[in-house]
């Protein structure tokens, strides 16, 4: 076999060069992306994002049509972590530590990345990937509360959707306030109301109202199980 002459070497090379280039862009947009997103959350556009990684508009376009195909591409990153959150919550062998610190890691997760906030709350953004992961996290926030139930350190009447309306709250918090701790202080109000003891006796109104997971910010962990009791929504 005859040896590949110098010029079709250099032919090889410069073929692989705009390849290096591209696989390079994309690796800083991407980089860029989360950071943008982080700071600023989704309102940013494509072009904050070429800037920010130090790119042409056109370069950022060439790789993404638009921000949301962007976006896209951040969201499996973004519910593995809380989705590992809840993973760990539900594996420890203390429930009510496993439920506390499951609330406070994902809690901790939507203040310091405005972003993943405004994606794990609102399903919209979640796509395909986020839809895989919140099936999961609804699988390990159900485990938690079954078991905290079971060693009798969680109130009776609490239920798994329950924790997605105070992860809710918790966002709210961090939003409206701009201080991304002050959080902690209403989430250990909210455990307080959690924990089980023998002054629990009024049981909680509205045991319906949280059941709808058509609405923004119940969405983060996926559907109720099929064997919970889910009214219809109302027809207009």
């Amino acid at each position: 076999m005859a040896a590949p002459s110098a010029s079709g070497e250099a032919g090889e090379a410069r073929a692989r060069r705009p390849r290096r280039d591209r696989e390079v862009n994309r690796t800083k947009l991407l980089a860029a992306a989360r950071e943008v997103f982080r700071d600023r959350g989704l309102k940013a556009t494509l072009d904050d994002v070429a800037r920010h990684a130090g790119l042409g508009v056109g370069t950022a376009y060439r790789h993404f049509p638009n921000k949301q195909a962007l976006i896209d591409e951040l969201v499996d990153d973004m519910f593995a972590r809380v989705e590992e959150a809840t993973r760990q919550g539900a594996q420890d062998s203390d429930a009510w530590r496993g439920l506390t610190t499951s609330l406070e890691h994902v809690a901790e997760l939507q203040a310091l990345d405005r972003g993943l906030r405004e994606v794990v709350l609102h399903s919209d953004r979640a796509g395909p990937a986020g839809l895989r992961h919140r099936e999961q996290i609804r699988r390990n926030v159900d485990l938690v509360v079954e078991r905290a139930k079971g060693q009798g350190v969680l109130r009776a009447d609490v239920e798994p959707w329950d924790l997605a309306w105070i992860q809710q709250m918790l966002a709210a918090v961090t939003e409206r306030s701009g201080q991304p701790d002050l959080w902690r202080r209403y989430l250990r109000l909210l455990l307080d109301g959690l924990r089980a003891g023998p002054e629990r006796t009024e049981p909680l109104p509205g045991s319906d109202h949280g059941k709808r997971f058509d609405v923004p910010g119940a969405n983060w962990m996926g559907p109720p199980s099929p064997s919970t009791d889910v009214p219809a929504p109302p027809h207009g």
